[in-house]
């Protein structure tokens, strides 16, 4: 079975990029060759069945993941499908399980099974909480027990595989002599650079990343080269130890490419807004133009429970300057595990900074959709404008609440604008 960059190299157009292109609006061939050059990736494990593939890169929109998963303190499934409804009622394009309480594997089963959506996951978590339950600490784990579990997560059907495989003893020597505010804020960077400094070994996915790269093109799972030393504050942000390993997962994205793996880079993390350009133009520029995953970035630090809004404002810009996947943020983040609403609200927001970045890359689905809600919208049509809007339901239920009338709102009555100058033109 061919994956979908050996397919693409060899210029076949496969299901699953006729469903993308279709799905974008977008030409076959134009995305074809994109998936050949690594530019884009379909998100499409060949072991996952009845979802609906995503396409991440050049000439597409921005898409949007959200996050969910159980904790060791919180374990209940119910929640998490909770979650994932939530997600996928309020518009997500994938979804990632980072549980790490409970049985693994069959929350995973579950939400695989229910999402209709790609699913992703980082796969050392689980690596990590199986090593513990054998009465282990973390740094005792095997190599050979990181790479099972990725195997097992691929038969399983996971869609795209976080992988921080940056994290060595170069860019770790990088960021001890760089030093930092917050140091290691990646959960995946820090399971990594404990095991590395007390074995005094290197990172297994690294040093093996031969046999992850045959891993991945088996099931053919999209590589998310993961940012396991991305700032975790604004202070930190574009320092010698992030760019360092920025350094390396281009030449890691190059080489999956070389062997017909579809491969992706995650990007920080707490970025203030006059380096977020930057930022998006290095790592085009040393990953060869990869599609790139950033979470948030967040502009600021001091807005714990308004992340959700910190990083919708760092999305949008990254975006316009050419990020292809928002990480969604909640109002929960640096203070809990998400309820199902904070992973709606996340959702949306996070959507909100999507299109508002394809707007402003000129994408023709979202300009239209912009000029029919004003058009509704000086038609005084309600339903015209629901159906527009990135959250029907809020309007419906803000009107319905407010026993509003079908062509006014409680802001002008009848002195709207709009309403006088249609009236007087009429005249």
């Amino acid at each position: 079975m061919k994956n979908q960059l050996t397919a693409a190299q060899e210029g076949t157009i496969t299901s699953e990029m006729e469903r993308v292109a279709h799905d974008e609006g977008v030409d076959k061939e134009a995305l074809r060759k994109a998936i050949a050059e690594g530019k884009t990736t379909i998100l499409a494990n060949n072991r996952h069945k009845d979802f609906i593939p995503k396409g991440v890169g050049k000439g597409l929109r921005v898409k949007v993941n959200a996050n969910i998963g159980t904790s060791s303190e919180m374990v209940d499934i119910d929640v998490e499908l909770k979650k994932l409804e939530m997600a996928v009622k309020a518009g997500a394009d994938a979804v990632m399980d980072l549980s790490t309480g409970g049985d693994l594997d069959e929350i995973r089963k579950l939400i695989i099974a229910q999402a209709g959506i790609p699913i992703g996951t980082v796969p050392i978590y689980q690596a990590a909480v199986d090593t513990v339950k054998k009465k282990k600490t973390i740094t005792k784990m095997e190599a050979d027990e990181l790479f099972d579990v990725i195997e097992r997560q691929g038969e399983q059907g996971v869609d795209f595989v976080t992988v921080h495989c940056g994290v060595t003893q170069r860019s770790l020597e990088r960021l001890k002599k760089q030093g930092r505010v917050t140091d290691i804020v990646s959960r995946g960077g820090a399971f990594l650079a404990e095991w590395m400094i007390v074995n005094n070994k290197e990172n297994p996915l690294f040093e093996q990343y031969d046999r992850l790269l045959a891993i991945a093109k088996k099931y053919d799972m999209t590589l998310s080269l993961g940012d396991g030393l991305r700032p975790g504050c604004t202070a930190d942000a574009t320092d010698r130890a992030q760019i360092e390993e920025l350094i390396i997962l281009g030449e890691l994205s190059q080489e999956a490419i070389n062997n017909g793996v579809q491969v992706m880079i995650e990007g920080p993390g707490h970025v203030p807004l006059n380096l977020i350009e930057a930022n998006i133009i290095l790592q085009k520029k040393l990953c060869n133009d990869a599609p790139f995953y950033v979470l948030g970035p967040l502009v600021t630090d001091i807005a714990p429970g308004y992340d959700h809004i910190t990083s919708a404002i760092g999305g949008a810009l990254a975006g316009f300057y050419g990020a292809d996947f928002l990480c969604y943020v909640t109002p929960s983040e640096h203070l809990g595990l998400p309820t199902p609403d904070d992973v709606r609200e996340g959702v949306t927001v996070c959507r909100i900074a999507a299109h508002a970045a394809d707007v402003a890359r000129g994408n023709e689905e979202a300009v239209a959709r912009d000029r029919a809600m004003s058009i509704y919208r000086k038609a005084l049509d309600w339903d015209g404008q629901i159906k527009c809007a990135i959250d029907p339901d809020k309007i419906r239920d803000f009107r319905k609440d407010r026993n509003l009338e079908n062509n006014v709102c409680s802001m002008c009555g009848e002195f709207c604008a709009m309403k006088i100058v249609k009236d007087y033109f009429k005249k």
